[in-house]
């Protein structure tokens, strides 16, 4: 989804992939594992099939309108918020730091790659809503996507501007 798409009172951010954050994070895991140490009490470590995305909020004054999401095959991608008091370069991420309700969406192995994906509507719904409670105090936010293919993923989310 780009901002063609958007009406004039409307804004569409695409999550885009934060490839320095995501090796940060797996460094992390590898340094843990090569030294035979532990996790910190609380600590939450970045999976094989999960990176970290970003949203970049350039206006601070935004209502959820609608999701924008893609899947070219079948799979489930769910999408966890970060608060925002996680500093990524002063802290490690702990899981008390992660958001509820994550967002997660699919397409069954026996669906046709054409059909709709499926989500949790109230779920998506909900997540999309505090997302633009969020950016009101945030000028980015980091999310975990987790999923098995990450080069038929797509997603963006559509906000109606506060004037």
């Amino acid at each position: 989804m780009d901002n063609a798409r958007a009406s004039s009172n409307t804004l569409v951010l695409a999550f885009k992939e934060d490839p320095a954050l995501t090796e940060m994070m797996r460094l992390r895991v590898s340094s843990l594992q090569r030294s035979g140490q532990k996790r910190q009490d609380g600590e939450r470590l970045l999976l094989p099939h999960e990176a970290v995305y970003r949203l970049d909020f350039p206006n601070q004054e935004l209502n959820f309108s609608r999701w924008w999401f893609s899947l070219a095959a079948h799979g489930r991608v769910t999408i966890t918020g970060i608060s925002q008091h996680w500093t990524p370069d002063l802290t490690h991420l702990m899981t008390r730091q992660l958001l509820e309700p994550i967002g997660t969406f699919w397409r069954n192995a026996e669906d046709p790659e054409d059909s709709p994906l499926k989500w949790l509507e109230a779920d998506m719904q909900e997540f999309g809503e505090r997302i633009g409670e969020l950016a009101k105090v945030r000028k980015v936010m980091y999310f975990l996507f987790a999923f098995k293919d990450a080069a038929n993923l797509s997603c963006s989310v559509e906000f109606t501007l506060d004037k």
